[in-house]
């Protein structure tokens, strides 16, 4: 267990597992609205648990409609007495699924339904929808906004301190991207799978130096869904429950100038304490699902959690290390940089983990660790913003 931080509560009347995860359709979705395919994903989940819906008592949406999670409730036929609408960027779904968690513990719920659905891509395609290049102008950011400072620009800027601080190269941060392509080979619902080489990464258009193309996430449409349940329940359950072991969120900024290091995430922060609670070490860990809208968020993770020191994250990802039978397996279905991203990824970081600790990956896909077992701890951990939050859970196998 690390230092200072408390472990697992013995007065906790609950355990938490994960009962059931699933995708809705993912990648290129032309004819499906983002509220058909949160039902597809919650369908799927529940199927995939072997539970009925009655059961659901609690619910968390957040990304769409005015009064979410009112009306993805009400589309999906729910009427919850526990709800939540965390809105934190990408980290939302770890920071939901860590509430959930402590209401179901808690015994304020039984069993909490968290999905997610998008049609980013085709919206954008369809002209629905432009591009975002802002998060608005108003409040704190009215200071940054005249200066052009765009999502993707502030995540250059904080990889370019870490190369100037810490010697990290562009090659190591490609390195990230080609072995995310190569895990996302091996997934049939990866958008993207064909294998990309780091010249190619290298020499792709620039986006934001020092980003180019590949360095960023993909744009499509899809949803997921994740079912938390009370640990009665598991003896219900059509497969293996995947337990909740540790949580921990933080957030950071929001404006960059109260940003007091740009080469630390609040995942130093999140992933302490759910490392703690769990009473786990990072180098227990067979497996770890990051959020990876570009390759330096990856890098920066890594270090934060605990996997190496600050400013050992560029030799760190090299040599395959990331990849399905490397040293540490990360972002096994290709990632928000070549498998899918639909807006918001946190909650796909889950339906991974999950599948991969119930050894459900699918041929070719699978991690198996020393002797041909199966992963027995995972991590999940979500960024959002421009590392403004930061969810982080450690799962175990049941």
């Amino acid at each position: 267990m690390l230092s200072g931080i408390p472990g697992p509560s013995s007065t906790s009347p609950r355990k938490v597992a994960i009962a059931g995860v699933a995708l809705s359709d993912c990648g290129r979705v032309d004819d499906a609205t983002p509220y058909a395919l949160h039902a597809q994903a919650a369908r799927r989940a529940l199927a995939d648990a072997g539970l009925d819906r009655s059961l659901v008592d609690g619910f968390a949406s957040a990304g769409l409609g005015t009064l979410a999670p009112v009306e993805v409730a009400e589309y999906l036929g729910l009427r919850p007495t526990w709800v939540d609408s965390t809105s934190v960027g990408g980290a939302t779904w770890e920071v939901m699924a860590a509430h959930a968690a402590d209401a179901i513990a808690a015994g304020q719920a039984r069993a909490v339904l968290l999905v997610y659905g998008s049609t980013a891509r085709a919206d954008l395609k369809a002209r629905r929808r432009t591009a975002n290049l802002s998060f608005g102008a108003r409040g704190p950011l009215q200071y940054e906004v005249p200066y052009g400072h765009t999502l993707i620009s502030k995540y250059a800027m904080a990889a370019r301190r870490h190369m100037h601080q810490y010697g990290t190269t562009l090659g190591q941060l490609a390195e990230i991207a080609v072995q995310a392509r190569a895990n996302a080979a091996a997934n049939p619902d990866a958008m993207y799978r064909t294998p990309i080489t780091a010249d190619e990464v290298l020499s792709g258009p620039v986006i934001a130096d020092p980003f180019t193309k590949l360095h960023c996430c993909v744009r499509s449409d899809g949803g997921c869904a994740v079912l938390l349940v009370a640990g009665e329940y598991v003896r219900d359950l059509a497969g293996p429950p995947v337990w909740v072991l540790g949580t921990g969120t933080a957030v950071s900024h929001a404006t960059m100038s109260e940003w007091d290091d740009f080469t630390v995430s609040p995942a130093a922060v999140s992933g302490r304490l759910a490392f703690g609670r769990a009473g786990v070490r990072p180098e227990e860990i067979d497996v770890a699902e990051i959020y990876d809208a570009f390759t330096y968020m990856t890098l920066v993770t890594l270090e934060d959690l605990g996997f190496c020191a600050k400013g050992e994250g560029g030799p760190f990802v090299t040599k395959g290390r990331l990849l399905r039978d490397g040293d540490l397996p990360v972002n096994t279905d290709g990632g928000g940089l070549s498998a899918c991203h639909p807006g918001m990824r946190g909650l796909f970081l889950l339906v991974e983990a999950t599948r991969q600790l119930r050894g459900e990956a699918g041929p070719g896909r699978q991690v198996r660790r020393a002797h041909g077992r199966l992963p027995e701890l995972a991590v999940a951990s979500g960024t959002g913003g421009w590392f403004c939050s930061s969810g982080t859970l450690v799962l175990g196998r049941g």
